[in-house]
């Protein structure tokens, strides 16, 4: 069989180099899959590919972004895969930290072209070699703060609700392709990103390891967990009908309280966040 996938069942993943989808990849390539391997850091990509070996995964930058280069990622995954594509993890994702205001435009904007122009153009350039593949999935990573919006990344969190509501709507719309479409919504995962998030509204910078990990909350919904718990979730998710994957299973509940007591859930986070950043 043509490619180096061999006849393997196969995952794109976006975001591959680090995080949830470094750990996703190797998980997948554990269970025998091969593995598309696809990000703009291309050192954390070289040593994946090191870690799994060259014939199980193939390797490219790629900026989701851009509707072209993903087509032509694509393209070349599916010379490798016989044009098959078992399950997109479109997974990359950014942050920008701080009160509205002080986050400049230009960088709102790349949050929501990466987090969610890269989501819709992940989907539409996949689409042709998931229709051709029986039981495929789109599998997305949103966000906890798409159960409600979250003060001080209020455009991140506007994406992730907005990668919800793609992915229900995309789950009856693709049944008639027989393409099954799921997300997980993690809460506080130890990843990059919490680190590569600017804070522009001053005070401490998610850089510092040390304050970082003295701050994090050691228990309840928002305790720090690792990536790995993410990785587990996709691989279950292939195997179920399950729409939201929520790490840990208790971030459902701000789900369930903002349906059944608004009020209350919006001065309860209120109440947290000005507790920690003040007013100004």
């Amino acid at each position: 069989m043509a490619g180096r996938a061999r006849g393997r069942k196969s995952i794109f993943i976006t975001g591959a180099a680090s995080g949830m989808g470094r750990e996703t990849a190797k998980l997948f390539h554990s269970k025998g899959w091969f593995i598309g391997t696809f990000d703009v850091n291309l050192d954390g990509l070289k040593t994946l590919e090191q870690e799994i070996g060259s014939d199980n995964c193939m390797t490219r930058r790629l900026d989701v972004t851009d509707k072209r280069d993903f087509d032509a990622a694509v393209a070349e995954f599916g010379a490798e895969t016989g044009g098959k594509m078992d399950m997109l993890f479109s997974n990359a994702g950014i942050g920008e930290g701080g009160w509205f205001e002080d986050i400049p435009y230009d960088a709102a904007m790349r949050v929501v072209n990466v987090n969610l122009i890269g989501v819709i153009n992940s989907i539409y350039a996949a689409l042709p070699l998931l229709k051709a593949t029986p039981n495929s999935m789109v599998f997305i990573t949103s966000s906890s703060s798409a159960t409600y919006g979250i003060p001080r990344i209020a455009v991140y969190s506007a994406t992730k609700h907005a990668v919800k509501g793609l992915t229900e709507a995309l789950s009856i719309e693709f049944s008639r392709h027989g393409i099954r479409v799921a997300d997980t919504l993690p809460g506080l995962i130890d990843t990059n990103i919490l680190r590569a998030t600017p804070n522009h509204s001053g005070g401490p910078q998610p850089s510092d390891d040390e304050q970082f990990y003295a701050a994090a909350p050691k228990k309840g919904m928002f305790r720090l967990l690792p990536p790995t718990l993410v990785s587990e979730c996709v691989w279950n998710a292939y195997h179920s009908d399950k729409l939201h994957w929520y790490v840990p299973p208790e971030i459902r509940w701000l789900d369930v309280m903002k349906a059944l007591a608004p009020r209350f859930t919006r001065a309860q986070i209120k109440k947290r966040v000005l507790a920690v950043f003040g007013t100004e």
